[in-house]
């Protein structure tokens, strides 16, 4: 199964500051057949204007995948951490048992930014967090993880659930495949830009594609694209 999630369909809430757009049911969008894929629950798409961004506010039990596209955030917790992650790279926070963060864009610009929640394997734990760079010239024309809680994807950032963020780079006409470990997995692609074809689907840049019940997933580039992937238990 491949269903196509354009854009324009999304839950959305623009608050000035926040322009947010809503794969799955979030604040006060809910759609019954969008709450979750498998145990991806949230991915939202934020554009946050410059010297603005999320108060200090609690979380738990929810590992949040920060992919940055444009600009920068900075982030703040209660663990001490602080950092600045740029566009194209990721950061992680394993909420655990709780842990209290902001998120702010101390830029000149907005940034733009996908942020994905989803449900760890187990409940509790100590919090954490941690960010990393990730070239875009490493993930040219193949997937490479990002966050993973797959055994031997040791370069990626650490999450507490049976799943993966990948990125990749694809040139036009170009061509890459991803293969569950089984055809039961509950796959997630949004194109960050560009415009391609899965299988025989085609997106555009911040659709969404759900996909499952396929042991392998072809995406074919129309455009040069820079592609984030879900793949959930």
């Amino acid at each position: 199964m491949i269903e196509l999630r354009p854009f324009n369909s999304l839950g959305a809430a623009n608050h000035g500051w926040l322009d947010a757009h809503h794969h799955f049911s979030f604040a006060n969008y809910h759609d019954p057949a969008r709450v979750n894929w498998g145990s991806l629950r949230v991915w939202n798409d934020d554009t946050i204007a410059p010297g603005t961004g999320f108060p200090t506010h609690p979380h738990n039990d929810m590992e949040i995948i920060t992919y940055v596209r444009k600009g920068a955030i900075t982030h703040r917790d209660s663990m001490g951490n602080e950092g600045r992650t740029e566009a194209g790279d990721v950061q992680v926070m394993s909420a655990g048992s709780g842990v209290q963060h902001s998120e702010w864009n101390a830029e000149e610009v907005d940034t733009t930014l996908f942020q994905l929640w989803i449900i760890p394997s187990e409940r509790g734990g100590q919090p954490s967090w941690g960010a990393r760079k990730f070239p875009k010239d490493d993930r040219a024309g193949s997937f490479v993880p990002l966050a993973s809680g797959v055994a031997n994807d040791d370069d990626a950032l650490p999450i507490r659930t049976d799943a993966r963020v990948l990125g990749a780079t694809v040139k036009a006409g170009e061509s890459v495949t991803y293969t569950p470990r089984d055809a039961s997995r509950h796959l997630y692609l949004v194109p960050a830009t560009g415009k391609v074809k899965v299988e025989d689907v085609e997106a555009k840049a911040r659709d969404g594609v759900a996909i499952t019940r396929q042991d392998s997933v072809t995406i074919t580039a129309l455009e040069d694209s820079e592609l984030v992937l879900v793949d959930a238990a």
